[in-house]
């Protein structure tokens, strides 16, 4: 990553791969699914599905964005266009499966190489997701949409969330500031940092 990656929000490097990618170069939509893949990743998870459930989501967005590129009339809506996609894909499947119930193991990575140290992470990751799911959901939302860029596009987060700019830092500080508080007072935490 260079420094002009860093300099550029998360939506607008999306928006130039995007543009690049209608423009004919092939290779540009591999670096909009790098890109974006964590953020689509993370949304779909927060709709409660099981991960062969949220992959699929992920994997329809990419083909109904391709299917669709050319209806995209602004390259910088293409990351809220992707994340709205996403959501309705696995609302639509969690309503045909007619799921609502929250599984915390399924939101757990799946390995690290011995044993030992994939209990404890596991036994660390299931008190911070029993605690990050008392959150209220635009808090959810939000920290994990935002988790992934290093520097989120507020704009984008404002569109795909349907919050105003100017609250996302604010809320984004307090919704921490629940989750250090609760895990603070749980004696299962074991000093993990946030």
């Amino acid at each position: 990553m260079t420094s002009d990656d860093t300099e550029q929000s998360l939506a607008t490097r999306a928006a130039a791969a995007f543009t690049a990618y209608r423009d004919g170069d092939v290779r540009a939509m591999d670096e909009l699914v790098d890109l974006l893949t964590p953020v689509l990743w993370h949304t779909a998870r927060a709709q409660s599905v099981p991960e062969g459930v949220a992959q699929d989501a992920v994997q329809t967005a990419w083909l109904r964005l391709v299917e669709s590129s050319e209806r995209i009339k602004d390259p910088q809506a293409v990351m809220g266009w992707l994340i709205v996609t996403v959501r309705r894909e696995t609302w639509r499947v969690n309503k045909a499966e007619g799921r609502d119930d929250h599984d915390l193991d399924e939101n757990l990575p799946d390995h690290l190489p011995d044993p030992e140290s994939l209990a404890l992470r596991r036994d660390g990751h299931r008190v911070l997701w029993a605690h990050f799911q008392t959150l209220p959901p635009n808090c959810q939302a939000l920290l994990r949409v935002i988790a992934f860029a290093e520097r989120p596009d507020y704009a984008a987060v404002s569109e795909a969330l349907k919050m105003p700019m100017g609250s996302i830092g604010p809320t984004r500080g307090r919704c921490l500031a629940k989750l250090r508080t609760a895990l603070a007072n749980d004696a299962a935490w074991e000093g993990g940092a946030l």
